[in-house]
């Protein structure tokens, strides 16, 4: 229920400022908006207002797939042409000049932009900028099943893409690794070269079991209720350091004994305060102990970046940049086989958000989501921004506009290409739901 209600409280901060942007440009051009709604209301509105003075009504619909503003004198998504038959008005979007019209149709994926870009700012004055440098990565890397069918291996240390330093194990630095042609890690004190195939980046994809994650001890933070864990006497805090005679300086290399002992006591050796100690475990059915472990970011060494008030806004642009066009770059996966398996719909975006709120975490993907937004906005397809824009840009160089049959069949496709595609996201989050 938290997740669902960050998600509906996201998209409709998203919605309502895409809508806005367009909304302040009209309004700046002297166009008349007829409506503004949060959401669609085929049948039913929840909430309606018209105002007086601007003749506008602001409303809430009841489905959840976005929303609109109705301008005065526009083929939109309502297909209403019936003002069309008449004159053109002052006030009308088709009276206005092809630029005015033009910076309206942008005012939506401008705004969207506009909000990652002061949410990126306002993270970093607010909380900074951590993380811990892959220089940083004591016990290494642990590599997915792809990743190591690539030649990567758990404990490698990341160091070098073509050449140059990777410093993190964000996006942005894993988007060049991806690209690279060979990428240089620390295995055993030696420094090894291993060739990056462009089939990595689509394997991982279709495995949707990410690349990499940090390597760390297995210290326990908080342990469960009758769980075979409090059973033998562990404790938060408890740092474990070998099973079974076999040593684990990380989680990771305890996770596989324990795997191979479901249902059977395991001995476990761990230092509490400074002492050894040892005891005696029965793992459950899936071979867990019933421990929540520390996270990485509290055992390994953090690097944080500290931002004024001023500096985090050229800092906040930059990263709305990067996240704009890595996902642009991202977009051509969608059109291979494995891209097209990997796309979600709502389900996958509310699965962005944790079960628990948090502000940083919460303002961190709504400023990812507009980055999306504002790109899927711009694509050109007739019933997004990116159809409109298209189309105005035509006429400009046609110096005419095209004819409005044509634009209601266009209109029309679009709206079937854009249904198709929801109900196809929403599918495969059913499919994979029902795996």
């Amino acid at each position: 229920m938290i997740q669902i209600l960050q998600f509906l409280g996201a998209l409709s901060l998203m919605v309502i400022l895409h809508e806005l942007g367009h909304f302040l440009a009209a309004r700046a051009f002297g166009v008349r908006v007829e409506k503004f709604y949060l959401f669609f209301n085929p049948g039913l509105t929840l909430f309606k207002y018209k105002s007086k003075r601007s003749q506008t009504e602001y409303g809430v619909g009841w489905l959840p797939l976005g929303g609109y503003v109705k301008l005065s004198g526009m083929i939109d998504e309502s297909l209403d042409t019936e003002q069309l038959k008449t004159a053109p008005q002052p006030w009308e979007f088709r009276s206005k000049p092809a630029w005015q019209r033009l910076i309206i149709m942008a005012g939506g994926v401008f705004m969207n932009f506009l909000t990652a870009v002061v949410a990126y700012a306002m993270l970093l004055f607010v909380y900074g900028h951590e993380y811990v440098a892959l220089s940083d990565a004591k016990y290494g890397m642990a590599f997915s099943e792809v990743a190591q069918q690539h030649g990567f291996k758990d404990g490698d240390k990341l160091l070098m893409a073509d050449g140059e330093q990777l410093v993190s194990l964000d996006m942005d630095q894993m988007r060049r690794l991806f690209d690279a042609k060979e990428v240089t890690v620390l295995r055993n004190g030696d420094s090894v070269n291993i060739p990056i195939d462009e089939s990595l980046k689509l394997d991982l994809v279709a495995s949707q079991k990410g690349f990499a994650s940090y390597r760390f001890p297995f210290v326990v933070e908080q342990v469960g209720k009758m769980t075979p864990a409090e059973l033998a006497g562990l404790q938060a805090g408890d740092s474990v350091v070998a099973m079974n005679g076999v040593a684990v300086p990380t989680h990771q290399d305890a996770n596989v004994i324990l795997k191979a002992n479901k249902l059977q006591p395991v001995v476990i050796d761990y230092y509490r305060n400074g002492t050894l100690c040892t005891t005696t475990a029965t793992t459950d059915s899936a071979g867990l102990l019933g421990v929540y472990l520390t996270p990485y970011y509290k055992l390994l060494p953090v690097t944080k970046i500290e931002y004024g008030f001023f500096e985090s806004f050229p800092q906040g642009l930059a990263e709305g940049a990067r996240m704009f066009t890595g996902y642009a770059d991202d977009m051509k996966i969608i059109f291979t086989a494995e891209g097209a398996s990997s796309i979600g719909g709502f389900g996958s975006l509310a699965g962005l958000f944790p079960n628990a709120f948090s502000a940083q975490y919460f303002w961190t993907v709504v400023a990812y989501l507009s980055v999306v937004l504002a790109f899927m906005n711009l694509l050109p397809i007739p019933g997004l921004d990116g159809g409109h824009i298209l189309f105005l840009l035509i006429e400009c160089i046609r110096r005419k506009p095209l004819s409005q049959k044509f634009m209601v069949r266009a209109q029309i496709a679009g709206m079937l290409l854009l249904f198709a595609l929801l109900f196809y996201a929403n599918g495969m989050d059913l499919v994979r739901w029902l795996k």
